[in-house]
């Protein structure tokens, strides 16, 4: 106890024991793998720092060996197997080669465009280039960020997975930056994983850049096959594509795929459902027994040079001078932390298992089928996966497409997720989502402090990592120096406070947007239902006596429910990070139940009548069976009164004003969706999706909103009104048509007529249009 008259200082640290370090897989796609590779002891495991080498990492000790302990390292680092030395004949003798070979070509002629083409794909690894690009990254990182941790328990367990026989490891990660391939790629290689081929997405390079990321591991689509769809690669650039992916997976060559382009996040990319179909196509060939996919999540507090999401859609080709110029611009004072989180390896055969019902009716034995139902637990798939079995008949084979078409595009939207999912919050995320959402009137440090405290709790809550720990003073001032730019302060008189003020322009608001969007996915059944319970106020407000609060209102289970199903029709699944395994129509009970932990809503019960979960109200032998199922009526068949769930608003006694800022985080997405519902009427249709795209960020760009447009919001939308099927327009709103130009989009006849417009326009505005309650 504190007997001086002096204020004692309260620090609030980060306990290590209450972080979600490990996450688990899906246990709905891949429930044999929910228990590989996963042991709670590994939880106990520390941090390190990958950018950050010492003597204890080299087999010397000394003062000289502490100078230069970065290059002892870097040598001593083990370089595996490359692809096999005779890649080009195995390419030549593959049957899928052989199989494109077109009538009247000559036999040099078509393996010349075949080894042509494998030039364009991939390179052999430098050893000498190798080591001393992984040298210069560790200097270049050690100026960039203060550290880059990983957990060593995640490490640890994909270092186990890495052991398992014949199977080899995938690497499924989101992309934040162009410098996501390198950190990755030496993460890999310094702790004993191998060198992975990273794949290179659209970006245009250099030729002198492209041979020297293709010495470094990296391997490119071939020529026209960038924005081909994913069941189009067909011809000899496809088959040659498809036998190299054999080959990398045959040797056990770690490979490392990007979900998605920086300037489109949360999006799946043309080039990842190549590399994705590629994959898949392998283990339905038997090439392997099994693959080991593994999420990985990064996170930067610091993004150097200027936000990716918002540059266009057709950059200039990157050179080796261009490079070099953007990492001597990052070379700057504020430096931030980066964290890596790599996730539990799932099965992918497994997973195919569950997603395409007909591949485990021809694939698996009768006893595998009964297993799960019938005979007890799952058997180890990687020990039942490899006996030889029939593959898929005729019939079915026809039918290869569209199942391949599913399989890809759940498959990369799952993982997409899961990466979003396993990338940890940073503290400049938080501050950044209070400055704007909480306290853009300005705020004091004091009070920041008590926000960001529950904030940071509400989160560790839900089960979600944070990537930092320490002081709460430390993180707050931490995160407040990086966004210095954009703040303005003010050092009040006599209190020993600060004022801090977001500055009024769009620059400050857009960059502190980039930072808030990585707190969305966190509270994403939150959101949803804090917007369907503002979509019910709206309707009554106007009907209140001036002397009622909102507290009094009352909100029936099946109100509740039809909101928030209207509401996820609206938004794209990606963008909240559900998972595509997650049917809507079982949404909507989770977010409910949700909503009444975090305590935003209370179970509203009758004065005189007992709680729901009382199980004495009525003898069980006066209830007849389909009473319980009658919810059309409230008055069931035998004459009892069925009790329908009701709730009232409640503020959560830890975060006052919680559904105001959910509010506030869903209103970016909604308010770009309900402009480019008034955008739909500007273009000629049809037209390409790239000229729709500039197009709509143009017209959001003329109106002086407090949200400033972004190319990811704006894809999101396009994205809602391909797959939106509300209940007026039972369809979507544009029309896709695949061409060799591009995707080319349609205005569905429903939404030609204006009237139908404005009825979706206000379909979407009673989710975040301002009323008296806010």
């Amino acid at each position: 106890m504190n007997t001086s008259e002096e204020p004692v200082e309260i620090s609030i640290p980060l306990l290590g024991t209450l972080r979600p370090l490990l996450r688990r897989c899906c246990q709905t796609c891949t429930p044999c793998s929910w228990g590989q590779f996963y042991w709670k002891d590994l939880n106990s495991l520390g941090f390190l720092d990958v950018g950050r080498v010492t003597e204890r990492d080299t087999r010397y000790r000394g003062w000289l060996v502490r100078r230069v302990c970065g290059l002892l390292a870097v040598c001593s680092w083990e370089v595996p197997a490359d692809t096999p030395a005779d890649l080009p004949a195995r390419v030549c003798r593959s049957t899928r080669v052989r199989g494109s070979r077109r009538d009247g070509e000559s036999q040099q002629q078509w393996q010349e465009k075949a080894l042509r083409t494998l030039a364009e794909i991939q390179a052999p690894l430098s050893c000498f280039t190798l080591r001393l690009c992984s040298w210069a990254l560790l200097k270049l990182l050690d100026r960039l960020f203060i550290s880059v941790q990983l957990h060593e328990g995640q490490l640890e367990m994909v270092l186990r997975a890495a052991r398992t026989p014949e199977v080899p490891l995938v690497f499924l990660s989101r992309h934040r930056s162009q410098l996501d391939g390198l950190l990755l790629s030496l993460l890999l290689f310094s702790r004993g994983l191998g060198v992975p081929r990273v794949t290179v997405g659209d970006q245009p390079c250099s030729p002198g850049l492209r041979a020297l990321l293709q010495r470094l591991g990296g391997i490119f689509l071939p020529s026209g096959m960038e924005q081909t769809p994913s069941g189009g690669g067909e011809g000899l650039p496809g088959a040659v594509l498809a036998t190299y992916v054999e080959e990398v997976l045959r040797s056990r060559q770690p490979l490392l795929i990007f979900l998605e382009e920086p300037r489109e996040p949360g999006r799946l990319s043309a080039p990842a459902r190549q590399w994705l179909v590629a994959v898949c196509g392998a283990l339905r060939g038997r090439v392997v027994p099994d693959v080991l996919m593994v999420p990985v999540g990064i996170a930067y507090e610091l993004l150097s040079g200027p936000s990716p999401q918002d540059e266009g859609g057709s950059a200039r080709p990157l050179g080796l001078g261009s490079c070099l110029w953007a990492a001597a611009r990052a070379l700057r004072p504020r430096r931030g932390c980066a964290r890596l989180d790599l996730g539990q390896p799932f099965s992918l055969w497994e997973f195919v298992d569950k997603t395409l019902p007909w591949q485990g009716c021809a694939w698996n034995l009768p006893a595998e089928l009964l297993q799960p139902s019938i005979l007890g637990p799952c058997p180890d798939p990687l020990a039942s996966q490899a006996t030889e079995v029939a593959g898929p008949d005729p019939l079915r084979a026809a039918a290869l497409g569209a199942e391949e078409e599913l399989l890809v595009t759940r498959l990369g939207l799952h993982c997409l997720s899961d990466s979003v999912a396993h990338s940890a919050i940073t503290a400049v995320e938080i501050t950044s989502a209070l400055l704007l959402y909480r306290h853009w009137e300005g705020v004091f440090i004091s009070r920041l402090m008590k926000s960001f405290s529950m904030l940071l709790e509400e989160i560790l809550r839900r089960q979600h990592n944070v990537g930092f720990s320490g002081e709460l003073f430390v993180l707050v001032h931490h995160s407040l120096g990086l966004l210095r730019p954009h703040l303005t302060a003010y050092r009040v008189g006599s209190m020993r406070d600060v004022l801090l003020i977001p500055k009024d322009s769009a620059e400050a608001r857009r960059e502190l947007g980039r930072h808030s969007a990585a707190i969305l996915p966190v509270f994403a059944s939150e959101v949803v239902g804090a917007g369907a319970i503002h979509a019910l106020l709206v309707e009554v407000v106007p009907f209140l006596q001036p002397t009622w609060s909102l507290q009094e209102l009352v909100f029936s289970y099946e109100e509740l429910c039809h909101k928030i199903l209207e509401l996820l029709q609206l938004l794209p699944p990606n963008l909240l990070g559900f998972q595509p395994c997650q049917p809507i129509a079982f949404q909507s009970d989770d977010i409910v139940d949700k909503l009444l932990l975090c305590g935003l809503l209370e179970s509203e019960e009758p004065e005189g009548q007992q709680w729901g979960c009382d199980l004495v109200d009525e003898p069980r032998w006066k209830k007849q069976i389909w009473d319980s199922l009658d919810f059309d009526s409230d008055i069931s068949s035998g004459g009892a009164v069925v009790r329908k769930r009701c709730f009232k608003l409640s503020e959560p006694e830890g975060f006052p004003g919680f559904l105001l800022f959910l509010w506030r985080l869903l209103r970016p997405v909604l308010s770009t969706l309900g402009r480019a519902v008034a955008f739909l009427e500007r273009p000629c249709w049809p037209q390409h999706e790239t000229a729709y795209v500039e197009g709509l960020l143009q017209f959001l760009a003329e109106e002086d909103s407090f949200d400033p447009p972004t190319r990811s919001l704006a894809l999101s939308s396009l994205q809602s009104f391909k797959k939106m099927g509300i209940n007026m327009s039972r369809g979507p709103v544009l029309e896709e048509e695949r061409t060799p130009a591009g995707p080319l989009l349609h205005l569905a006849q429903p939404f030609r007529c204006s009237a139908r417009r404005k009825e979706l326009e206000a379909s979407i505005l009673q989710f975040f249009q301002p009323g008296a309650h806010q």
